[in-house]
């Protein structure tokens, strides 16, 4: 028998571990779903891999599974940031969700110099990881940071943390010539707003020893497609891809 949901909990999952549902897990599996005791579903918690589990209780305000065995091993990915300037909330939910698809380990709002929007909804942006491992068939869901500005961010920056610096003004990709040397290092993705870096954050970007000046193309993409062009160029040269 094979599971047909896959379902994100926050309990710990091992052989013959009962976990118990929340009244919208229940109503999720029970009433959107229409499972019944003793259908097979598989679980993961973003640490014990996935695991596969029988309803064992179903009900409308709650209900328990029964983890069975292990269908797949924590799959960690890359360490890898993305860092993005929140725009419309239909997109910027857009590069949440393709982050925690395409294998970012973490997902940081900032403020920028030009930002158009200056708040978050940082649990509705998490629930978007959660959905996204859902769906991918991901056992990891990647963090969203709480949003922060981005002076601050590189007030702080880790030195051993290589850095895509993804910028509309250049030409030409640094990252084939950093791929050799900094193949294991820990790296992080930075992507402007609709309206671009100012002068002031792109000089300072371009002269971090850690970052590598990227350009993504002839045209200026719109920030929700940078960050999958981004992500799709960074994993082809260094990640797991």
């Amino acid at each position: 028998m094979s599971a047909k949901v896959r379902l994100y909990v926050d309990h710990p999952l091992g052989a013959g571990q009962s976990v118990p549902l929340d009244r919208d897990q229940a109503h999720y599996l029970f009433g959107v779903m229409r499972l019944a005791q003793g259908t097979r579903v598989a679980l993961f918690n973003g640490r014990d891999g996935e695991w596969q589990a029988d309803v064992a209780e179903a009900g409308k305000r709650g209900g328990s599974l029964t983890c069975l065995e292990q269908s797949k091993p924590l799959q960690l990915p890359p360490d890898l940031w993305l860092i993005f300037a929140p725009i419309k909330k239909a997109r910027t939910d857009f590069i949440v969700e393709k982050a925690a698809e395409m294998g970012a380990a973490r997902i940081m709002p900032v403020v920028t110099d030009f930002t158009n929007s200056e708040r978050i909804r940082q649990d509705r942006l998490q629930a978007h990881t959660v959905e996204a491992a859902e769906q991918c068939g991901g056992t990891y869901v990647p963090e969203v940071a709480d949003l922060q500005k981005l002076s601050r961010l590189l007030d702080h920056w880790p030195e051993d943390r290589q850095l895509m610096f993804c910028d509309e003004a250049e030409v030409g990709n640094a990252l084939e010539l950093a791929a050799d040397a900094h193949k294991d290092a820990p790296w992080a993705i930075v992507i402007g707003p609709e309206g671009g870096f100012s002068d002031g954050e792109r000089k300072r970007l371009a002269a971090m020893a850690q970052s590598h000046v990227v350009s993504l193309g002839p045209r200026i993409l719109r920030a929700d497609t940078a960050a999958v062009a981004a992500m799709t160029l960074w994993q082809k040269t260094l990640g797991d891809w």
